[in-house]
């Protein structure tokens, strides 16, 4: 987390650094816009950005910062609990799940449609995903966490208003990188240094490992993103 956030400093420094420049040389053409879009990310969700339009009068990219929140399905609840709890199979599941993500863009322009401004998009991702498990009358209630980094890449089009106001459609896919689950008092890693893991009493008790885990929970690995919303220019 904290080295996604060095990123980000660091992102917004290097615009700062480079409006400042132009000013001192020229009158800086810099612009700003921010944008609100909902629709599917692996689950339903929304997002806000901040974008800088062409901060660097040498490259033909804009830099958008974004944050969001995603509704998701945190997996197969009965699999949940034989791996992080225990083997008992009483109680109604209840189950949700949530993810926030933050994201680095740079846009690069490219013709698609007609008249409407186009771009790709591409940068990294950092994930903070949260999955509940609850049964009812079964006496257990624990969630199972996980924080990932990844890149993403998509397509997009923005569609004149008005002189403030773009509609804009986007369509891609982000990658997570496969990261420490947790739950309970257990822990599964990609390299199965595992902690407190559980035994499977229906594989000879063979404790579970980090691809029983992965299976079981639905944290972000590729996430098709297809959402609709607006741009509007400070």
């Amino acid at each position: 987390m904290k080295t996604f956030y060095i990123y980000a400093l660091g992102f917004a420094m290097a615009c700062v650094s480079f409006n400042s420049y132009a000013q001192e040389t020229t009158k800086s053409s810099t612009q700003y816009s921010v944008g609100l879009l909902a629709g599917y990310n692996g689950g339903i969700g929304g997002q806000v950005n901040l974008t800088a339009h062409k901060p660097v009068e040498s490259l033909p990219l804009d830099f958008r910062f974004g944050f969001g929140y995603t509704n998701m399905d945190p997996g197969n609840s009965a699999d949940a609990r034989r791996i992080f709890i225990n083997n008992a199979t009483n109680g109604v599941p209840e189950e949700k799940g949530k993810a926030f993500d933050y994201r680095l863009d740079a846009l690069w322009p490219v013709t698609l449609i007609g008249n409407a401004k186009s771009f790709i998009a591409f940068g990294p991702r950092y994930s903070s995903f949260r999955g509940n498990f609850k049964y009812v009358g079964g006496n257990e209630d624990f969630d199972v966490t996980t924080k990932q980094f990844g890149v993403g890449l998509g397509v997009e089009s923005h569609f004149k208003m008005n002189d403030k106001l773009d509609l804009v459609i986007l369509a891609g896919i982000d990658y997570f990188l496969n990261s420490t689950l947790k739950g309970h008092d257990t822990q599964y890693s990609p390299d199965d240094d595992n902690v407190n893991p559980r035994d499977d009493n229906a594989n000879d008790n063979i404790p579970f490992t980090y691809e029983d885990a992965d299976e079981a929970i639905n944290e972000p690995e590729f996430n098709p993103r297809i959402m609709i919303g607006i741009n509007y220019h400070l």
